[in-house]
């Protein structure tokens, strides 16, 4: 039997998709600006202000960036890092939560707290530094970009707190069947926090695409730098030549402000085109444990 859908079910039902599709233009609305500016002219932008639709369209601010000649060994680099360093740093993260989610681990807490201790305080820059270059010698390697940030310890206690609300029949079945803690973990637990670990994965992917201060610190070779950095130079250069140009009374015709906004969209594209993909793991996160069989 149908169920007798009414008038008033369905006025509802269109006005609540009425105003998610405007909320979701509300925040589609920034991105779209971002990119009719990065295809303005400089003169119209300055003149004109930020339009979805400008009078005069140019391409010249991403023929400013396409000319760089380390653009493609800095997207090379930042995906590398980006993909080698999730990987790794899921991996690390969750045996690292696994351990600390075991009740029956008896220093769990001890080890807990000594991970939280880390959130509060650092060694600082200078210790930071003689630690990865003096030590670790990782001066102008792309270990340097993973190896320091495997494991963030907020990202750990979040997924720590997700493995905790398993069951934990399941592993003591697992065990009576003969299982170990590494089979446990890989066979029963990951599957289960997939949603959870798309969403750490997410955020340290982030961190990673996101990485230029390394970069800055650790490396001379121009070919290891990351793109976030090279944006920056890029960025700088292009003040620094407009500031001369300035002081000597020349005048230069060089996309200043539509070079940012081309800059934006180089760098946060990747990005924002991988999160249709993940979108069903987010909204399997949001009902996880909901229903208990």
């Amino acid at each position: 039997m149908k169920r007798k859908i009414y008038f008033g079910d369905r006025l509802f039902t269109i006005i609540c998709h009425v105003l998610l599709a405007l909320f979701a233009l509300i925040c589609l609305f920034p991105f779209l600006l971002v990119i009719s500016a990065s295809f303005t002219d400089e003169y119209t932008l300055l003149w004109e202000g930020y339009k979805l639709f400008p009078s005069k369209l140019s391409t010249s601010a991403y023929q400013l960036v396409m000319q760089t000649s380390q653009l493609g060994s800095g997207y090379l680099v930042t995906i590398f890092i980006t993909v080698a360093g999730t990987a790794a740093s899921l991996l690390v993260t969750s045996m690292m939560s696994y351990a600390l989610s075991v009740k029956k681990l008896k220093i769990r807490n001890k080890v807990a707290f000594f991970v939280y201790f880390t959130m509060l305080f650092s060694g600082g820059m200078v210790a930071n530094y003689l630690m990865v270059v003096k030590y670790l010698h990782l001066k102008d390697n792309l270990l340097v970009y993973i190896l320091p940030a495997l494991v963030s310890p907020w990202n750990m206690m979040l997924l720590r707190n997700f493995f905790a609300t398993i069951p934990e029949s399941l592993a003591e079945s697992a065990k009576i069947d003969g299982a170990n803690d590494m089979t446990i973990l890989m066979k029963i637990v990951l599957p289960i926090a997939k949603p959870g670990l798309v969403t750490i994965g997410l955020f340290y992917a982030l961190s990673y695409w996101n990485e230029w201060f390394k970069a800055m610190m650790y490396m001379d070779k121009e070919n290891l730098i990351t793109l976030q950095y090279l944006i920056m130079k890029i960025l700088r250069n292009i003040n620094f030549a407009n500031t001369v140009a300035g002081s000597v009374g020349v005048s230069v015709n060089v996309p200043t402000y539509t070079s940012r906004m081309a800059t934006l969209v180089v760098t946060i594209g990747p990005i924002v085109f991988l999160y249709p993909f993940l979108q069903k793991y987010f909204v399997k996160g949001l009902t996880v444990g909901g229903v208990k069989g």
